[in-house]
């Protein structure tokens, strides 16, 4: 090993258990670049665009604890900040290195110069510039260090000139720490929330992300206060599998179940969720709200008690001073309903064969039946949300990455790529919009290099369908919504990827069992159902206004068959929906 500061950086990284660098190396990474290359420990993974190695280091750092990528000087970081955006609003704790021009050209506008601590400001806990040889070591463990820590993104900007210059020893720690705690309410606070919990009868509890971890606590709480059980999608893969209590997910993505058990509910229990669809908490009601995050408390809803607190310690600590309630009566009603919906949302599953275009609740469906037990799923933002959220399940062994908070398109592939590098042996599962991979799609040739056998799964209804769905419901017309498409599995055997195209209904269940049976990488390009859209879970009459409103004016644009078509598909169940 060399004594330069690239290598000092590199054997840091090494000690946070950073196993790979997502980047496009360029002449400020050089230095940088070849001290990766003397260590077999550190893998470059040469992604093709910095935005898509940001997100696969976000996926990598969610599903192992901490990752890396690097964007060399100007376009190379302006690359990385959309990806970095969504890590850091993930949690996700990612070193980024902005590697930038020589020192002594700073400020003079040169080549490809940009303020790394403006540009990295919004979207990272941490963001310096490490001018001198002995600023490096001290800053990286820094940046790692508040990564880890605080959950989120952490930037070092890195001039070229300065990694080759030798290396100058600290007298701070040179290694990072992932230390733990339990963090529980006050006992007065805990001992009133049970007083209040214990005078209320019909209570409802909601998890988020935060709850993912203190699934046993979460189903113990439920049990003592025959509560239905209702969680945000980030939540969903901790907290709904083994789990007789749940009733499904609310907000857009959801069900009317979760929805009507919120509000019917006289108190309702928030825990580690900062679900932020203020129109979709009830009104009236009693709330409370635990999280491991103070700032959140109340900022979505009128809370009655705000705690401070992780949750499988608060729970811990709140359950054995609750009473054991017996009525199960709101539980029983809720569960009823929540099977009536699961009855609707089975029809375009168990019709699947009477219709003449794909649904893609009957291809998601097939593939959380065909997919391994322990399959990570990453999912385009968009329609391919509503249909993972609904019908991918979990089991306690699945993983679900999105783009949840940041709500960026494209994230799906590349998701799946950090993924893929995170856990060799797992199934990976990227569910794709045709908008979504039509964005990044010159990384299915990093998918191609390091022969990563993700399964790519294209919902290709030539539009954007989530921005459709939003105009018809506020009255508008759809437009500049359609999209005319490459074909995709023939894009991807020009990569060297199995491409498979599925138009037919019929070639669902064998098209999709090929693919799985597949061992290496490969794309599924499956044309389904244009007119499909997904109904929220709470339809108002505003809703259905605009819905006709926006038909009226498609028909009067001489759109008339189109909007048959979307009747015919879509609202024959709107009666069973708005009942």
């Amino acid at each position: 090993m060399g004594n330069r500061v690239a290598d000092q950086l590199v054997d840091l990284i090494i000690k946070a258990n950073i196993k790979r660098i997502y980047a496009v190396t360029g002449d400020s990474l050089n230095e940088l670049n070849d001290a990766v290359r003397q260590r077999p420990e550190l893998q470059w993974v040469h992604v093709r665009n910095e935005e898509a190695g940001a997100f696969a280091a976000s996926a990598d750092a969610q599903l192992s604890g901490i990752a890396c990528c690097a964007g060399s000087s100007g376009p190379g970081h302006v690359h990385l900040v959309n990806g970095l955006y969504d890590a850091h609003r993930s949690a996700a704790p990612v070193f980024a290195i902005a590697s930038t021009c020589a020192t002594k050209e700073f400020g003079s506008g040169y080549f490809q110069e940009t303020n790394v601590t403006k540009l990295f400001d919004d979207c990272s806990f941490y963001t310096q510039v490490a001018n001198t040889a002995a600023q490096v070591p001290r800053m990286a463990q820094a940046a790692i260090q508040t990564a880890i820590m605080k959950k989120g993104v952490a930037v070092l900007g890195l001039p070229g000139d300065v990694t080759g210059q030798p290396s100058v020893s600290i007298d701070s720690a040179e290694q990072c720490y992932f230390a733990k705690a339990n963090i529980c309410p006050a006992e007065n606070e805990i001992n009133e929330l049970a007083g209040l919990i214990n005078r209320h009868n019909k209570i409802c509890v909601f998890c988020g992300i935060g709850a993912a971890d203190a699934h046993d606590e979460v189903l113990a709480l439920a049990k003592l206060l025959k509560s239905p059980v209702g969680y945000s999608f980030r939540g969903k893969m901790g907290i709904q599998y083994d789990n007789p209590y749940e009733v499904g997910m609310t907000g857009l993505l959801g069900l009317p179940s979760a929805y009507h058990s919120m509000h019917e509910s006289d108190l309702l229990i928030l825990l580690g969720t900062d679900f932020p669809y203020t129109s979709f908490y009830p009104k009236g009601k009693t709330i409370v709200q635990i999280d491991i995050k103070p700032e959140n408390l109340g900022r979505r809803a009128k809370l009655k008690m705000g705690l401070f607190g992780d949750i499988k310690t608060s729970l811990k600590a709140l359950i054995p001073l609750l009473n054991n309630k017996t009525d199960t009566s709101f539980l029983d009603a809720q569960l009823h309903i929540y099977n009536k919906v699961k009855e609707h949302h089975s029809i375009y599953v168990n019709d699947r064969g009477k219709f003449n275009a794909i649904h893609p609740e009957a291809l998601t469906f097939l593939i959380d039946t065909i997919a391994s037990d322990d399959a990570i799923f990453t999912c385009d933002t968009g329609m391919c949300n509503v249909w993972s959220a609904r019908y991918i399940t979990a089991n306690g062994k699945r993983s679900m990455i999105a783009s949840f908070v940041h709500g960026s398109m494209a994230n799906a592939m590349p998701h799946a790529i950090g993924a893929s590098f995170a856990y060799p042996n797992r199934q990976v599962v990227a569910l794709c919009g045709d908008g979504g991979i039509s964005m990044l799609l010159g990384d299915l040739a990093t998918i191609k290099q390091y022969m990563l056998p993700i399964k790519i799964i294209v919902y290709n209804n030539r539009s954007l369908g989530m921005v459709k769905l939003e105009m018809e419901l506020d009255g508008l017309p759809d437009f500049q919504v359609d999209m005319v498409n490459p074909e995709f599995s023939k894009v991807a055997e020009a990569m060297g990827i199995m491409g498979i195209t599925i138009s037919d209904p019929k070639d669902l269940d064998s098209g999709l069992k090929q693919a799985f049976s597949h061992s290496g990488p490969v794309l599924v390009n499956v044309m389904t159902d244009p007119t499909a859209l997904a109904m929220p879970p709470k339809v108002t009459m505003k809703m259905a206004g605009g819905m006709a409103t926006s038909m009226a004016k498609m028909i009067l644009g001489g759109n008339f068959e189109e909007v048959l078509d979307t009747v015919k598909d879509n609202y024959k169940h709107l009666p069973e929906i708005l009942d």
